[in-house]
């Protein structure tokens, strides 16, 4: 059964850290880095860190580099170390590497121990808590991966201080869907404080986790949590090996609004509401035009969704602000209608 981890934040999660050794029992302490994170939040890590003794393995940043050859790095220093499977990794570093690292952590050996400590908003919001690991592989997003739980998160919000704006609006995507699908209020509270998202950190993933408890493995409730991903992942893919990369947070902005749209077209969201999250998500970021090149590259990638069954692509859709819907399909032309609209919103 997979369980949520222990979450602590802030001074607990200082703690917790200082105190390690005597929390967690380890033959020898690892700890997973990328090329941003080992110079920028390291230094942080050590001043908490009780126990110093530890081996940095270090990767290469950001999505191009969430691949097997990553993995495989990342198992030869284990083995050059002579980890055994008591050993404890600790992943220092946003959503790429806890998505990478838990999921290298739980396939050495047969699984090996690991600690989550995001350094990202977009960590700490959601891939950090929510028990999936995974890989890109063939240029699909996170195509490889399980279901694999850490001993703890521990959310320390020192760490959003190495951010620059464009990183850190990309979390609150995550934050502004755990709203629309779950929780109005927090919809609202996140609308009108959106320049301090940090103040609402706790309250997201208590939302995400509240969702993740009911169902962990995906079989139903859990479906929401990919609101505006079915297309934003389609999104960032495409994007990807592009010169106009996206971040995964602007990826699922444009997704959900386009999905938004889609929820409207068979009339289950208003028109007032969908031109409330348009609003609100065209003015929070900087999204790209969508060409008809675009368009025509994004829509057979959904294809390869993993929510897809018996080759009919399944969505997620808004019933209204705060209260979402799973298993959702779309004709072509609704998806198509999607795009025109987007082409014709404030964003652009």
């Amino acid at each position: 059964m997979i369980q949520p981890p222990e979450l602590y934040f802030n001074a607990a999660a200082q703690s917790y850290l200082n105190d390690l050794k005597e929390r967690l029992s380890f033959s020898k302490l690892f700890v997973l880095t990328d090329t941003n994170t080992s110079n920028k939040c390291l230094p942080t890590f050590k001043k908490h860190l009780g126990h110093s003794d530890f081996v940095e393995i270090t990767c290469e940043a950001g999505e191009l580099h969430k691949n097997l050859q990553s993995c495989s790095a990342i198992w030869s220093t284990l083995t050059a170390h002579k980890a055994d499977r008591n050993a404890l990794m600790v992943l220092l570093g946003g959503g790429v590497l806890t998505d990478m690292g838990a999921f290298a952590a739980s396939c050495y050996k047969r699984g090996i121990r690991f600690l989550n400590i995001p350094t990202t908003l977009l960590a700490m919001v959601d891939a950090s808590t929510g028990s999936k690991t995974g890989i890109d592989f063939e240029g699909l997003k996170n195509h490889i991966g399980l279901f694999s739980s850490p001993v703890a998160t521990l959310v320390d919000q020192h760490y959003l201080n190495t951010l620059d704006q464009r990183n850190l609006k990309s979390g609150v995507a995550e934050m502004f869907k755990h709203g629309l699908i779950y929780n109005s209020d927090h919809w609202r509270n996140l609308t009108e404080n959106h320049s301090k998202p940090e103040r609402l950190i706790e309250d997201s993933v208590a939302i995400k986790i509240e969702i993740v408890t009911q169902d962990p493995t995906e079989k139903g409730l859990r479906k929401i949590l990919n609101f505006g991903h079915t297309l934003g992942h389609a999104i960032e893919t495409h994007f990807l090996e592009t010169s106009e990369q996206l971040l995964h947070g602007e990826a699922i902005a444009l997704g959900m609004i386009l999905e938004a749209y889609l929820s409207h077209s068979n009339g289950s969201l208003t028109k007032d509401e969908l031109d409330e999250i348009t609003r609100m998500l065209c003015v929070f970021y900087e999204l790209p035009k969508l060409t008809e090149a675009d368009r025509k590259a994004i829509i057979p990638l959904l294809q390869h969704d993993k929510k897809n069954s018996a080759n009919a692509i399944q969505f997620v859709g808004l019933k209204r602000i705060g209260e979402a819907i799973y298993d959702v399909q779309y004709s072509a032309k609704a998806i198509d209608e999607a795009f025109d609209f987007y082409d014709r919103s404030t964003c652009r």
